[in-house]
């Protein structure tokens, strides 16, 4: 199992089309993946459960990845992250 702690940068959080993008890209992959924030955790190719995390700008996130493709899955999602989600850092 590969684990990484991140910082959400982008204005509107995991909210909507951010979280939409995140679960697509997590969904490309074969390992399994959790992400926390806020002492909760999802399923990372959940739209729902990634949106119930309520995850905001600043909020340290926890992305845990376990299967095959575990190092480009969690090399992805983590860049994905810090890059804004597509809305640059704000």
């Amino acid at each position: 199992m590969k684990v990484k702690e991140v910082i959400l940068k982008n204005k509107s959080g995991l909210h909507a089309r951010p979280a939409a993008v995140f679960v697509q890209t997590a969904s490309k992959f074969k390992s399994r993946i959790i992400i926390k924030t806020n002492e909760k955790e999802a399923d990372a190719k959940s739209i729902l459960k990634v949106l119930a995390l309520g995850a905001n700008q600043g909020s340290k996130i926890i992305l845990e990845v376990e299967g095959e493709d575990e190092e480009e899955a969690l090399k992805t999602l983590s860049e994905l992250i810090e890059s804004g989600l597509g809305e640059g850092n704000g």
